[in-house]
């Protein structure tokens, strides 16, 4: 059969639960990032747990993606987004019960889980309802909730923090009602096409090598130049384990007849240069921003809720930017001009950014996250439009997922990198402060360098200015790492947005079966 194309208003209304639950996977990342100081320092956790808070729900999300992302090609998208829902409020309530970091760090790998197939589906659901020409209308409503999670999360979390009667405990908690409010949203308003087919056949073994390759490297990338050397017997081992998987996932996926990531799709000019651009901004992005908030409460002693409203910058560049291109790219079709300037301008609000100490000016320190959100609102989403554009209905989850896939690969590699940058610069700094004051090395205690209400005084203020001066140089290799988004969006060909949802009338095979859910 052939469905009539979804009203504005039908639309609109879909988008409210997708949007919703959107806002509450990401914020439950963003609300964390001003709480993880505070949670971090009750539970008596070091600056490598810290990371892998981080660093665990990255890791899952992205090495579940592409999966999700093939199982929304061959399976109902909208149960699919449902069953994400599920594990994510699982996930949300067995994080907020945890007694010590290792437990947090394990409810936030399975947080994961769902949040990685929520920020893939969702993507994948706009593609299947709306064309790529008219979807930069709403990609402005998307980039808008991006924003606000983004960097209203950070203030909602800051609140809760400094609230008595809440306590960090609700950063988690507070997700579990939007979401099955979410949940019931989208199983009145969201209908879409399902392709019914009698020969499915899912990749379980590509799958696997591709979660195993990436979970392995990711790993290696948390603990290397920590826990070992760069050229040691663990090094070898896991990077070599990795890529010996990860070049088995690819001969499986050249071989199998429904591959997780279709190879042909990555052959593709724009898809491939879209995938190295949002690389290069998720390390850029997730590994700058995730630190800030840390920044503002241990280098600069704020709050809190002051960090969150001093990342509001930010939070309206995101959204600014990304409604003005929006509505800019649905009215001229072109994607390019964007995607080039947001690049650019995210590598200059970064090198801003690399200046920074303990004490640089709040208003300077402002301009410039107010210009990474300025590019982050012109690029991110719309890498992710330029792909979706070039592929049909019936790969689109498989398109969208795989660059949603490489943006959290990149971050999760930002996360790990830049945290083992910041904690080896932190502790020289603190080692040679102390020995100036003829204090020992480990006067700011053996297991953890983030409680600072366990400090004396003059300690807590070596750790302030420590942290406040490193944090300059992972902004630095953000910038450097940014510039590679902005070599791959020039090199991406100019292409007008289509004005239809798929290539051409999906012609149905003997074995596929199309209906609405």
């Amino acid at each position: 059969m052939t469905e009539r194309p979804m009203t504005h208003r039908e639309i609109l209304e879909a988008l409210s639960g997708l949007l919703l639950v959107l806002f509450v996977a990401m914020a439950s990342s963003t609300i964390v990032s001003t709480a993880l100081p505070k949670i971090i320092g009750d539970l008596n956790g070091t600056q490598t747990q810290y990371t892998w808070v981080v660093t665990a729900t990255l890791l899952t999300a992205t090495a579940s993606t592409p999966i999700w992302g093939k199982l929304a090609d061959l399976y109902s998208k909208k149960l699919l987004v449902q069953i994400s829902i599920i594990i994510f409020i699982v996930g949300s309530l067995i994080a907020g019960f945890t007694q010590n970091t290792e437990q947090l760090i394990a409810a936030r790998a399975f947080q994961g889980l769902g949040m990685g197939g929520v920020q893939a589906l969702v993507q994948v659901a706009i593609a299947a309802m709306i064309p790529p020409r008219e979807r930069g209308r709403y990609n402005g409503y998307l980039g808008g909730v991006m924003a606000l999670a983004t960097v209203g999360g950070p203030l909602l979390g800051g609140l809760i923090v400094d609230t008595d009667a809440l306590g960090w405990r609700w950063c988690f908690f507070i997700g579990a009602p939007f979401a099955v409010i979410a949940l019931l949203v989208l199983q009145k308003t969201l209908h879409l096409p399902v392709m019914r087919r009698d020969d499915v056949k899912i990749d379980y073994l590509g799958a696997s090598l591709i979660a195993a390759g990436v979970s392995v490297i990711l790993i290696w990338v948390s603990f290397v130049d920590d826990a070992f050397g760069w050229i040691s017997w663990q090094t070898l081992a896991m990077v070599g384990g990795g890529l010996v998987l990860l070049a088995l996932a690819v001969w499986v996926e050249s071989r199998v007849a429904e591959p997780v990531v279709p190879l042909p799709i990555l052959k593709e000019r724009t898809t491939a240069l879209a995938i190295i651009g949002s690389l290069a901004v998720g390390m850029a992005m997730f590994g700058g921003s995730v630190f800030l908030g840390q920044y503002f409460q241990i280098g600069r002693g704020y709050s809190p809720t002051e960090a969150g409203l001093l990342m509001i910058p930010m939070m309206a560049g995101v959204l600014v930017s990304s409604t003005l291109a929006g509505q800019a790219i649905t009215k001229s079709g072109r994607i390019k001009p964007y995607v080039v300037a947001g690049t650019i301008i995210l590598v200059a609000g970064f090198a801003g950014l690399s200046f920074l100490d303990h004490d640089t000016s709040l208003w300077y320190i402002g301009a410039c996250m107010a210009l990474v959100g300025v590019g982050v609102g012109m690029s991110m989403q719309n890498l992710v439009l330029a792909v979706q554009n070039t592929v049909s209905l019936r790969d689109i989850g498989a398109a969208s997922s795989t660059v949603a896939f490489f943006r959290s690969l990149g971050g999760t590699i930002g996360v790990s990198v830049l945290g083992a940058v910041l904690a080896r610069h932190v502790a020289d700094s603190m080692t040679s402060q102390l020995s100036a004051m003829g204090v020992p090395a480990d006067a700011a205690g053996s297991g953890s360098s983030l409680n600072l209400s366990a400090m004396p005084e003059a300690i807590q203020h070596v750790v302030r200015i420590a942290y406040g001066d490193a944090t300059g140089h992972i902004f630095l290799i953000s910038a450097a790492v940014a510039v590679i988004g902005v070599i791959a969006a020039i090199a991406m060909r100019p292409a007008a947005l289509r004005s239809t949802v798929d290539i051409k009338p999906p012609v149905s095979s003997p074995s596929e079966k199309v209906s609405v859910e």
